[in-house]
């Protein structure tokens, strides 16, 4: 039998608003939870943005999922909008080739110098991206989702700074391939 129909209309209600608080309480704990871990390892890393940061935005991206469950669908749409103007801000134009302002080598992958001297934090701003859609997702009740997105992102992160991983890093094999294209073209202006 329905527990719903023991109680008063009015009990009934505050009964079911008290389970749907805690659904969210919990949904919102997990955002943190999985958005500090992506930023604590930018911060270890030497990110500008860092725990914090990823925490507010994983934070503000379950809000707006939330909300958009029942209220504002489009909604996530502005949250888009959003965290491409944070990543257009993180993304540093510098100087120094070989590393970026944020301590780490962090370039986009087959650039040539040149184009190297000019984007820097671009790892960053795709994370911030994805610390959005994993608010967003525990915002939406994807608990599943945001988790397994959070381990991959991790991984992906990580991957060159773990020695037993590093051969599956590309810039561990983009040296052989920039010097094999190099003796190819010498060869043929040869």
């Amino acid at each position: 039998m329905d527990l719903t129909g023991w109680l008063s209309q009015p009990a009934a209600q505050v009964l079911a608003l008290q389970s749907h608080r805690g659904e969210l309480l919990v949904h919102l704990l997990v955002a943190l939870a999985l958005t500090w871990s992506i930023g604590f390892e930018r911060e270890l890393r030497g990110s500008a943005a860092g725990d914090r940061t990823f925490s507010l935005v994983g934070l503000g991206s379950a809000v707006i999922g939330y909300l958009a469950l029942d209220h504002a669908p489009n909604a996530l749409a502005g949250v888009v909008t959003g965290i491409g103007f944070i990543g257009a801000g993180v993304i540093i134009h510098g100087s120094n080739p070989s590393q970026a302002p944020d301590g780490t080598d962090d370039d986009p992958p087959g650039l040539g110098d040149e184009d190297m001297r000019m984007v820097r934090g671009v790892t960053t701003a795709a994370t911030i991206y994805l610390a959005a859609a994993v608010g967003a997702a525990c915002g939406q009740g994807q608990l599943l989702l945001a988790l397994l997105a959070t381990g991959f992102s991790l991984f992906l992160l990580e991957v060159r700074h773990v020695r037993a991983l590093r051969w599956i890093d590309g810039r561990h094999w983009r040296k052989r391939f920039h010097d094999a294209d190099a003796e190819a073209e010498d060869q043929l202006d040869g």
